[in-house]
């Protein structure tokens, strides 16, 4: 998009059209997206924009136009949770467009002084025949928030398809990737992709990418962390493994599950760091908030009873999605308070601008959360607020959130598997377990964290990776070097700093001749095992940027630089090599 667009022309007959008008103006985006949906004036239209972007806003102005020019009557929201029924319902009251964000399809009727109701998906699939009637007795607009989840179960997509069949208009939104699936999402469209395989169709999209360069999203820094973790297997034996090692998914996924352990080390040491991140961030944002996400409500308790310990301060805790949590998140977004625990429900859709701070505790790891959680991050409020996400070095995250700004279409033609997600199966046991106190006794039994300890690994910024492959002691000054980056700076100025910072490393460990009066020294082995990491660690990364095999980029690497293989090369040779792959990683970003 270029240039600054001209407002679609407003109707007079909406009564409250003039205070909408002066309370909101749209962004580029949103307008240029109203301007396509008037000219073709669909009756259905998919709308996909990253989180933060402001679909809501996006969304109400076409029902308030709708309603104006008398193609509408009434509106009927359809979002994943009861709280995003209230926070519609919210939207709405400011817009001048009443919400009944209470009713229910066993209701019947509701108060003549609503334009029009926010039910939820699985309220859908309860009576679709209840909303079909509703939707068939006026011209009605439906709004699909976060339209994926029509495809989440196969009753839901058929009761969201024949509740609103009739609907004179519908308006699909999504603000993440969506997911493989067998089960079409009702009202989008399909089209064969290049493998053949029908894949969905935006009628508009507005990416990550697009609202960083436009300063609507926030940047995003990921400082990774690994360590060493033990834990003892069903079988009785002990296991110990580094996380950021290449494991077996079901050893990531006990190692991941060791570092989570609150008993542990690395959870405490994450915490601490994360506090210090937000300390930093609130010298030059003084209303900055944090959240950890949270696997289950024991997790999450502990987590919060750990950040007490390291803050001072009790965290606001959100178990579960209900009236007081809502209004727990809503009293968080308001006040001035530090820390937020919350398991699943923060994930999605929840509008609380002045996080900046996110710890990514939980064991969860699809693309489609992953994008989720970080979307409660990167909403911008003003130039130069940047996001900070702590995540675990697990690879499948550090993949996520290198391709940050991949889009992503709904796949016909496999069975929804989660097969990226590597703990599906001991997070089915957690959530069965999820309305007691503790795990079910089968995962128990099954698993028990011996200890865990932390390091800080790298940071990625810009699908770059920065830092010192898992050599530095958490609570060092080479740790506060990145936590300490100041909380107010433009993207060009982090990637600026991160560079600038890392040159200095390097050139501070190139190796140099022996001082006969040092008292102690690193080994060559302990010094090549280093950058052998950082090389690795490094070249992985482009990976996950790129989608080159690592064998393809360490061959190039050696083109360029000479040397023999990486197993067998010497320091100044796996120096090159990193301070090449690191240029090329700067070029693509400019």
């Amino acid at each position: 998009m270029t240039g600054r667009l001209e407002p679609v022309p407003l109707s007079p007959a909406w009564p409250d059209r003039a205070a909408w008008g002066t309370a909101t103006s749209l962004r580029a985006w949103q307008q240029a997206a109203m301007e396509d949906y008037f000219a073709r004036s669909p009756r259905d239209f998919l709308a996909v924009a990253t989180p933060g972007a402001g679909k809501t806003t996006f969304a109400l102005s076409v029902a308030a136009e709708l309603i104006g020019r008398r193609i509408i009557d009434r509106i009927i929201v359809v979002a994943p949770t009861e709280h995003l029924k209230s926070q519609w319902a919210e939207a709405a009251a400011r817009a001048g467009i009443p919400l009944d964000p209470t009713y229910s399809a066993g209701k019947g009727k509701t108060s003549s002084d609503y334009v029009g109701v926010a039910v939820t998906y699985a309220g859908v699939a309860v009576n679709p025949l209840a909303m079909r009637i509703r939707a068939e007795r006026f011209k009605t607009l439906v709004i699909l928030d976060e339209v994926h989840h029509a495809g989440d179960a196969l009753s839901w997509g058929e009761g969201v398809r024949e509740a609103f069949e009739p609907a004179a208009r519908r308006l699909a939104l999504t603000g993440t990737p969506f997911r493989s699936d067998v089960n079409p999402i009702p009202f989008v469209t399909y089209a064969p992709g290049p493998d053949g395989i029908p894949r969905s169709v935006a009628d508009f999209t507005y990416g990550y990418a697009h609202a960083l360069a436009d300063h609507v999203v926030r940047p995003v820094l990921f400082l990774a962390y690994s360590g060493q973790m033990t834990w003892r297997t069903s079988a009785g034996d002990e296991v110990a493994a580094s996380l950021g090692e290449p494991l077996t998914k079901d050893l990531n996924a006990q190692a991941l599950r060791t570092a989570l352990d609150p008993k542990g080390a690395w959870i405490p040491s994450v915490l601490a760091a994360a506090d210090k991140r937000l300390s930093e961030v609130r010298r030059h944002v003084p209303d900055a908030g944090g959240l950890v996400i949270a696997t289950d409500q024991v997790s999450a308790r502990a987590y919060a009873a750990v950040l007490k310990q390291i803050s001072g301060e009790s965290p606001t805790v959100v178990l579960s999605d209900e009236k007081a949590a809502s209004k727990r998140i809503a009293t968080f977004a308001e006040d001035e308070s530090r820390w937020m625990v919350a398991v699943r429900m923060v994930s999605e859709g929840v509008d609380v601008p002045r996080l900046a701070v996110g710890v990514y505790a939980t064991t969860t790891a699809t693309p489609l959360f992953f994008a989720q959680a970080v979307g409660r991050f990167v909403r911008a409020r003003k130039r130069g607020e940047t996001a900070s996400v702590f995540v675990p070095s697990v690879p499948s995250l550090l993949g996520f959130a290198s391709e940050l700004e991949a889009q992503r279409d709904h796949v016909l033609g496999r069975k929804v598997t989660d097969e990226d997600d590597i703990f599906a199966a001991e997070r089915d046991l957690l959530e069965k377990a999820e309305q007691g106190e503790s795990a079910s006794d089968e995962l128990e039994r099954s698993f028990e964290a011996l200890g865990s300890e932390a390091r800080f690994d790298h940071v990625l910024f810009d699908g770059a990776s920065f830092g010192h492959a898992g050599e530095v002691q958490v609570g060092s000054e080479e740790e506060m070097d990145f936590l300490g980056i100041p909380g107010l700076l433009e993207a060009d100025q982090v990637r600026e700093l991160l560079h600038h910072r890392q040159s200095e490393r390097a050139r501070t460990r190139k190796p140099a001749s022996p001082q006969p009066d040092t008292v102690e020294q690193v080994s060559t082995h302990e010094q090549l095992a280093v950058l052998r990491r950082e090389l690795n660690g490094l070249v992985a990364a482009w990976h996950h940027r790129t989608g080159q095999a690592h064998g393809i980029t360490h061959a190039a690497l050696r083109k360029e630089c000479g040397g023999p293989a990486a197993a067998i090369a010497n320091a100044e040779q796996l120096l090159a090599r990193i301070d090449r792959i690191r240029e090329w990683a700067t070029r693509k970003s400019s």
